[in-house]
């Protein structure tokens, strides 16, 4: 359980970030989320950051990278789509380098091309980033590439299980999951304002998708209202989602044993610290520590 957290000063600094919260994961950019052109990782700040989390209480298998913001892997070939799946091949090795497990993904837009187009190029995308890692590393890559549910704007691409079902059957490779975004889902039209809505959701997506590709959670609540495609985070039980939905996945066992991610606000009404206070009473209230 824990909270993407900043990496400003070094990547490493995410770990005590992490710590402070009392976090026992965290996911982290490991670069500028909103530029093309990174900071080369440079084999120090690599170390340290290996050596930290292995000092660290939070076990390594718990931390999760997310993608930076630019790329589009739904879009028609164009500059554009060629420089994210380059961002994704980088992505891809700086996971490699800092043992890191889990790299999730947002799909993207398809522009007006159409779904099979997006999900076409979100495929070939993959395909591109991992024969680059192939043939320069020639190294087992222990990896789980995590497609996150989309809240359905216009044009996006995974809004929808059966979606997701299509391009993992695509993929057709066993590093491929799924990132499970609460928000989202709620954003796209998921009820999940109650138990008895959670649950039925959760068989939805095992009968569609199968329970066991979900690799990570993202624990948000939505400022925005069901089915109105608005990807708007807020603090845990203070939403349209509200409490009694949320806090059935932590009592889902499907959920019980991947790290679960909350981006909630940072703003003047609560911090991570009150966030993981409400969700950690709840676990003890409900005997599950």
């Amino acid at each position: 359980m824990g909270f993407h957290v900043s990496i400003t000063g070094s990547l490493s600094n995410s770990i005590k970030n992490a710590e402070v919260i009392g976090c026992t994961a965290f996911q982290i950019f490991t670069r500028n989320p909103r530029g093309w052109n990174p900071k080369p990782l440079e084999m120090k700040d690599v170390e340290e950051f290996k050596r930290k989390i292995k000092d660290s209480y939070i076990d390594k298998k718990n931390v999760v990278v997310h993608m930076p913001y630019l790329p589009n892997f739904a879009a028609p070939d164009s500059e554009s789509y060629y420089k994210s799946k380059q961002v994704l091949s980088e992505e891809i090795v700086r996971c490699y380098l800092l043992d890191i497990p889990y790299l999730i993904l947002h799909l993207g837009s398809h522009l007006g091309f159409g779904e099979k187009n997006g999900i076409k190029q979100i495929v070939n995308a993959c395909h591109f980033a991992l024969d680059n890692f192939n043939s320069s590393y020639r190294r087992h890559l222990d990896l789980n590439i995590l497609i996150e549910n989309s809240a359905g704007q216009k044009n996006s691409i995974g809004s929808k299980f059966g979606e997701i079902k299509d391009i993992l059957d695509e993929l057709n490779d066993k590093k491929f999951g799924v990132c499970f975004d609460t928000c989202h889902a709620f954003a796209s039209g998921y009820d999940l304002r109650s138990s008895k809505k959670v649950i039925e959701t959760i068989n939805n997506f095992n009968d569609t998708i199968n329970i066991k590709n979900l690799k990570v959670l993202h624990l948000n609540d939505s400022k925005g209202n069901i089915n109105e495609n608005k990807d708007r985070h807020q603090h845990i039980g203070l939403g349209s989602i509200g409490k009694e939905g949320l806090m059935e996945f932590l009592k889902n066992k499907d959920f019980q044993n991947i790290p679960i991610i909350m981006e909630t606000p940072n703003d003047g009404i609560r911090g991570d610290k009150e966030n993981m206070k409400v969700v950690l009473e709840f676990i003890e209230d409900q005997g599950m520590n």
